[in-house]
């Protein structure tokens, strides 16, 4: 096990040492509890720098998680929320969902009525513990639970929306698809929603994230208000560039995106079964 140690200067003067970090699958972050000043010593094999030593960048691990039902990719982001509240480094997980509306905890509970109504559909239905209204996820939309430390980047949640906002708007571009904010969460091509954002912030650790319309099947969202937003539409890549872009080839632009507006170092952890 590889300990990283740091010196913390006291009021008086002196300097402790304090073990406050354990190696993750050979990468290390530091801890929520030392502040950008401390002297950091490493002991044992070799360790990429954090973005605490000055000009280095903080190591995010991607974990591919394929498809996946909402309620086992929550346990999934439990763990890595647990994971990651420790000490451990940072996680981007990837996913897809089979057909499912979610609710946050912005929205009062929906009449039974019209939950039996969605899931006639052939969808499942759920009240998740995260901003904003009701969405749908889908196969075809590429989902992004980005689990942070903001401690390692900045201890604000409207900070960290904006960036999620600003990695999509770069992924889009890169397609040559013109993308933009609004006063309204999410991401935009005109008044059509390409990408959906719904954060939860614990601890300074996020959870949830954004679903970025791929070749998702549209109609789906035909039965909601999608987060609320009367008078506005739905969007995708596909329908944008007039062309087939699924998933697979989506990943690459979002994932160089995301490493660029956070300025991290991404890991590929490959494939993960739930």
């Amino acid at each position: 096990m590889l300990l990283a140690y740091c010196y913390v200067t006291k009021v008086d003067g002196r300097r402790s040492r304090r073990a406050c970090l354990l190696a993750n699958r050979g990468q290390c972050c530091f801890c929520r509890f030392c502040s950008p000043n401390d002297s950091i010593t490493l002991e044992g094999n070799h360790v990429q720098p954090s973005m605490r030593i000055q000009g280095s960048l903080p190591p995010v691990e991607v974990v591919r998680l394929g498809l996946l039902s909402y309620r086992q990719a929550l346990r999934v982001q439990q763990a890595y929320v647990k994971r990651c509240q420790a000490g451990a480094a940072h996680a981007l997980l990837l996913c897809q969902h089979p057909p499912v509306y979610t609710t946050g905890i912005r929205q009062k509970e929906r009449p039974p009525a019209e939950l039996e109504r969605l899931r006639l559909l052939g969808a499942q239905v759920h009240r998740a513990d995260r901003g904003g209204l009701i969405t749908f996820h889908g196969p075809g939309q590429l989902v992004c639970y980005p689990v942070l430390h903001l401690a390692s980047f900045k201890k604000s949640v409207r900070w960290y929306v904006s960036q999620l906002e600003r990695t999509v708007v770069a992924a889009c571009r890169s397609f040559r698809v013109e993308a933009s904010t609004s006063p309204h969460t999410g991401v935009w091509v005109g008044d059509n929603k390409i990408c959906a954002i719904g954060v939860r912030c614990s601890r300074y650790v996020t959870s949830h994230g954004l679903a970025l319309n791929c070749n998702t099947d549209l109609a789906w969202f035909r039965h909601i208000v999608p987060c609320g937003v009367e008078g506005k539409g739905v969007t995708s890549l596909s329908v944008e560039l007039r062309r087939d872009v699924g998933v697979d080839e989506a990943v690459p632009h979002v994932l160089r995106a995301f490493a660029d507006v956070f300025r991290c170092r991404l890991a590929d952890a490959g494939a993960v079964r739930s």
